[in-house]
């Protein structure tokens, strides 16, 4: 074992249980965090405290009588603080079925007794996967760093600019019905080694503060799905008297946001109103009802101006975390194409329509950003999917005509260096090979795709262009750095004469969200740039078409 490593089992017990048999996740939280503690300390020779938790999504629930293995590894030490990267594993020895159920990164901070400043070791670094790590530790560093400024901006630039938007739903309940305050005295047993209150005890407090505020919202028991990153903000000690409050911030269809503030009183301040701020963190819960669905949320309101900058600082919150994802959690692709050949193409070319037309008519879509004739949408499942609306000012069916064509989109897709067709399979399914730039201005990446166009069965029915990736011996990757494209496409639908809406749709893989992350925190405007130079292409190329059209005929 590396030498900044630890390894923790643990067998799940009632005791260790909800009302349902399933593992805690507060108690989950508390051997997180002493594990990642433990890694910290074998690495800096030294008692370490939790500065702070990345996001940490929940992928699997664990049960009594099942086992829980967690690894913690020292990824990058930064001076005098450092990345702990930790991975939780669920075993059922019944089964020996072994399952993710979550990944976190915490930030630890080395203490000596002697209260003087150190400098921590470099890491050592032994494989691959360690050298991987240490260089996207600094990537996640600088995101927790700036994650202060990117969210200022967020609420400078759509959040309380719309104070009235939270209060014009009849049927929205207020926020003040979801309030919980709750009071806990420190003991001995929940102090850690260093006599301060233990990190993962005030989380374990906190999540339990949040699900019964989440539980108001709902007719039955909340799941927790993730934690929007806990940060310490002062020590407290045996003791101190600490105030947990807990209030849902906002609703997001299958989800809800509960904000958790903790202060901190000890025996001199109880009674004064001298509370510390020692700890805040955000919780997102979903719940499932007895046939197994997801339960909807009911929309909220307040009439407080806190609970109005609550309420959108929840939205900014959430759009942050999902350009986090995919760069916290950074791991390869679990999509291979298929092999192209004459024995398969077939089901292939049917696959990547109804792949298409599937994910189109998932339910869960929540708008992310609206613009002028331009809506963005996303979709959270297993992987992040999006979808881009457009207004057009052209027939459907013109709109259908130049999208199909995939060599016209380096006319009004930044992302196109060059695109070609490499093989004519039908009149309507083509192979493209399509190059664009990297993000990171290295060597450019390629494309290998298969794009399906089909017209509309029946009146009402949308044009359909359908693309997907697919494995072609006969041409290999550029630069030997191919991406790839699990599914995405058009769906064009007529609204009248010379009036259509363009859906673009994709199911994120590394390589696409790499590109469009930070739209969804508002600093980048990657997708409406794209999309407003496809609605200028369309409606120029269409109003010259038209003018051709008519020349002819007259």
């Amino acid at each position: 074992m590396a030498g900044a490593q630890v390894h923790m089992c643990k067998t799940i017990f009632p005791a260790h249980a909800n009302q349902h048999g399933e593992l805690s996740a507060g108690q989950l939280l508390k051997w997180i965090d002493t594990t990642a503690c433990l890694a910290a300390e074998k690495h800096a020779g030294f008692s370490c405290v939790t500065a702070s938790v990345d996001d940490i999504q929940f992928e699997e629930t664990a049960r009594v009588g099942q086992i829980i293995g967690i690894k913690a590894k020292v990824n990058r030490a930064f001076n005098t603080s450092m990345e702990v990267g930790v991975k939780v594993t669920l075993q059922d020895p019944l089964t020996n079925v072994e399952k993710l159920i979550s990944v976190a990164f915490s930030t630890y901070v080395a203490r000596p007794a002697d209260g003087e400043k150190v400098t921590l070791k470099p890491v050592e670094l032994l494989t691959p996967q360690d050298s991987l790590e240490y260089t996207l530790a600094a990537e996640r560093r600088k995101i927790r760093l700036d994650h202060e400024h990117d969210f200022k901006i967020l609420i400078q630039e759509c959040g309380m600019k719309n104070e009235h938007v939270c209060n014009k739903e009849e049927d929205a309940v207020s926020t003040d019905l979801t309030h919980v305050q709750s009071i806990e005295l420190v003991l001995p047993p929940h102090a850690n080694h260093q006599g301060n209150t233990f990190g993962g005890q005030i989380m374990a407090w906190m999540e339990t503060a949040a699900t019964i505020s989440a539980s108001r919202l709902s007719c039955c028991h909340p799941t927790l799905k993730s934690v929007d990153m806990f940060k310490f903000r002062g020590p407290s000690t045996v003791g101190d008297r600490l105030i947990f409050n807990a209030i849902v911030n906002n609703t997001f269809q299958k989800s809800v946001e509960v904000g958790v503030r903790v202060e901190a009183y000890n025996c001199e301040e109880w009674g004064k109103g001298h509370a510390r701020h020692i700890n805040s963190a955000f919780f997102i819960f979903n719940a499932i009802k007895e046939n197994g669905e997801l339960f909807t949320f009911p929309r909220v309101k307040s009439t407080t101006k806190d609970g109005l900058r609550r309420y959108h600082e929840a939205i900014a919150r959430k759009r942050i975390r999902l350009a986090r994802k995919y760069v916290l959690l950074r791991k390869e692709d679990d999509f291979i194409p298929d092999p192209w050949d004459q024995t398969n193409q077939v089901n292939i070319i049917n696959n990547n329509i109804a792949e298409l037309t599937i994910m189109a008519e998932k339910p869960g879509w929540e708008v992310a950003r609206t613009l002028d004739h331009i809506r963005i949408f996303t979709l959270e499942e297993d992987s992040l999917a999006i979808k881009v609306e457009m207004q057009v000012q052209i027939p459907s069916e013109l709109a259908f005509s130049l999208l199909s064509d995939f060599t016209l989109q380096v006319h009004w897709d930044k992302y196109y260096l060059t695109s070609r067709i490499i093989q004519n399979v039908t009149e309507d399914d083509k192979i493209y090979h399509i190059t664009s730039p990297s993000v990171n201005g290295n060597k450019s990446n390629d494309f290998l795709i298969l794009v399906s166009r089909r017209k509309p069965c029946k009146t009402g029915d949308p044009y359909i262009i359908a693309a997907r990736s697919v494995a072609l011996t006969s041409v290999p990757a550029f630069n030997q750095n191919r991406s790839q494209i699990q599914c995405a496409g058009f769906l064009i639908y007529s609204n009248g004469i010379n009036s259509s809406l363009v859906s673009y749709f994709n199911q994120g893989t590394l390589a696409i969200m790499s590109y469009f992350a930070t739209n969804f925190t508002g600093l980048s405007k990657s997708i409406e740039d794209t999309a407003s130079a496809c609605i200028q292409f369309l409606e120029l190329r269409g109003s010259k078409l038209k003018t051709v059209s008519l020349s002819n005929s007259s």
